[in-house]
């Protein structure tokens, strides 16, 4: 009969790991000094319940309320928009949520009245627990323009000076989080790569809509820009 020995020596490297499951898996992602965690649009009206509701969209909260422990850097994104909003449906006559029109900048979804400023629907979820978050950002409070993304407008020129505030702080590396995947969300993190940031997008941590096949572009958008998809038990503890 052959040893164990022998046996082992007759199997190639690749063998070997597979009698060991996880033994070569990649170690868990540790955030520094020189990560961030950027949280979109955790909001009342995109919540159950909400004026522009994201199916599960409140089940983030707890996994966020989680990996933000491990984050010195945490910035929070709040969609800030005004009576009126050219985004919104009934702004356009005849128009219904969820078509399209062509604006100046674009063609721009159009959605039910949603995150008017200073109202309940606005207000970033309470059951967010991010003590040392050092920044929110509004976004989208520009009445003719719209802004998915938390760096820059829909009319791609205007910023909102996150590229900035980010790396003042030195940070490299950049982790997205919150609602909805394939609008706010994959615009941020587009962005963060132009913005030259390694960017990771959580997708347990995040919901999307999916709207004619939104959720899929944006995966795929995403991936194509060098956006790293993830799963929030890949970040150590």
């Amino acid at each position: 009969m052959l040893s164990r020995r022998l046996v082992l020596t007759g199997l190639g490297a690749t063998s070997v790991a597979a009698l060991a499951p996880g033994a070569l898996m990649a170690a868990p992602i540790k955030p520094d000094n020189a990560s961030a965690l950027l949280i979109i649009d955790v909001q009342n009206c995109f919540l159950p319940g909400g004026s522009l509701a994201v199916k599960d969209g409140d089940q983030v909260i707890p996994i966020i309320n989680g990996i933000a422990k491990g984050f010195a850097n945490v910035v929070l994104t709040q969609d800030w928009h005004t009576p009126g909003h050219v985004s919104f449906a009934t702004s356009h006559s005849g128009k219904k949520p969820f078509e399209t029109v062509s604006l100046p900048y674009g063609k721009q979804v159009l959605w039910p009245e949603h995150c008017v400023q200073g109202t309940e629907g606005a207000a970033l979820s309470k059951d967010l627990s991010l003590p040392q978050a050092g920044l929110i950002i509004r976004k989208g409070f520009n009445k003719e323009v719209d802004s998915y993304s938390a760096f820059t407008e829909a009319d791609g020129k205007t910023t909102t000076g996150l590229a900035a505030y980010l790396k003042a702080r030195k940070v490299k590396r950049l982790f997205l989080a919150g609602l909805a995947t394939d609008f706010c969300v994959a615009w941020s993190a587009l962005d963060a790569r132009k913005a030259g940031f390694e960017t990771y997008v959580i997708e347990d941590a995040c919901r999307g809509i999916d709207t004619q096949g939104s959720l899929a572009k944006a995966w795929a958008d995403m991936t194509k820009a060098g956006v790293k998809r993830i799963q929030s038990s890949d970040i150590a503890a």
